[in-house]
């Protein structure tokens, strides 16, 4: 199971910190990811961490401002969200993927957790 949390609403030009808490499983046998999707619009990729924590990928408009780590001794993924915009404005979720290679679509994972929302006023 993934747990989502750390949303909320916080002004342009602020900073949040998501955390995503993992049970039931090997944690460092998974890649994690963060995906987000804003009012209507498709679910979109925002960066993901290899299983050691050494490998990360981001998405090109979140790479400037936007931090994934783990700790797999507390089985978490963290995500750092810095300079935030009104278009940060989504429910962010976190993946699970048992692929050893860091991928960027969100059918390639294999457990999501249930999102937390982010909401950025200008």
């Amino acid at each position: 199971q993934l747990q989502a949390s750390g949303g909320g609403l916080v002004q342009a030009g602020g900073s949040l910190r998501l955390s995503c808490a993992a049970s039931g499983r090997t944690f460092s046998d998974y890649v994690m990811g963060w995906f987000r999707q804003a009012p209507g619009k498709e679910r979109e990729f925002v960066a993901a961490i290899g299983r050691s924590g050494v490998s990360r990928v981001y998405a090109d408009s979140m790479k400037a401002r936007f931090t994934i780590s783990r700790d797999n001794a507390k089985n978490t993924v963290d995500l750092q969200m810095n300079s935030l915009k009104s278009e940060d404005t989504a429910v962010y979720y976190c993946a699970a993927d048992l692929n050893p290679y860091i991928v960027r679509t969100e059918g390639e994972y294999d457990y999501w957790g249930q999102g937390t929302l982010v909401t950025v006023s200008s």
